[in-house]
């Protein structure tokens, strides 16, 4: 049986290390001056590409590790680096509101938008991390649940994001985005510290 608190928290810790806020914004000024049902299209192919991308990287990612030979606290560290320099990169970065893309917005759908603006290089180390670490069906579960559940938040936060900018205005998604680098930061060196410690015992 899934434990509600155990499902929450692996939900949240999945739901940040893909930059909600962030990917909302960029969604934003990639589709501005975009027919809404066009926006809406675009999201939810968006979703799917994330999806997919997502569970391949969660189920497969720990076959990388036997056939390169990487430890998993060795890439508990690597992968809390990667994450912590996104977590930088998004407090530091200056979001613009000008139009990135002019004509036929479908074809970003899965680069850049769900690669990788969503699913980043710190993301992919996250997840093979999380990935690896699972090993009953019970964890697997639960994980994967997790996991769809902060896919489809992400992609109501997408396919709402019109509603979301009248609400709470661009410069609100940018300090939600900003905020969201700080839990990031938080995460990573959780991940360094754990593959520290682990590799120290």
């Amino acid at each position: 049986m899934i434990h509600l608190s155990a499902f929450f928290a692996i939900y949240v810790k999945f739901f940040f290390i893909m930059t909600p806020f962030f990917v909302t914004t960029i969604f934003l000024s990639m589709t501005k001056g975009i027919d809404e049902g066009d926006k809406k299209r675009l999201a939810i192919k968006v979703t799917l590409a994330i999806s997919m991308t997502c569970f391949i990287i969660l189920f497969f990612g720990k076959y990388i590790f036997e056939l390169f030979g990487i430890t998993l606290d060795a890439f508990r560290i690597g992968a809390g680096a990667l994450l912590f320099l996104t977590a930088i990169d998004l407090v530091q970065k200056e979001i613009k509101a000008d139009v990135t893309c002019q004509t036929d917005i479908s074809k970003h759908a899965v680069v850049p938008l769900a690669i990788p603006v969503t699913v980043g290089p710190g993301t992919v180390g996250a997840l093979m991390v999380m990935g690896a670490e699972i090993d009953t069906l019970n964890e697997m579960l639960l994980g994967s649940s997790a996991l769809l559940g902060a896919i489809v938040s992400i992609g109501l936060l997408l396919y709402l994001s019109g509603h979301i900018e009248r609400l709470i205005g661009r410069t609100g998604l940018i300090v939600l985005s900003k905020v969201t680098g700080l839990v990031l930061a938080a995460l990573a060196a959780q991940l360094i510290f754990t593959g520290i410690k682990n590799f120290l015992l």
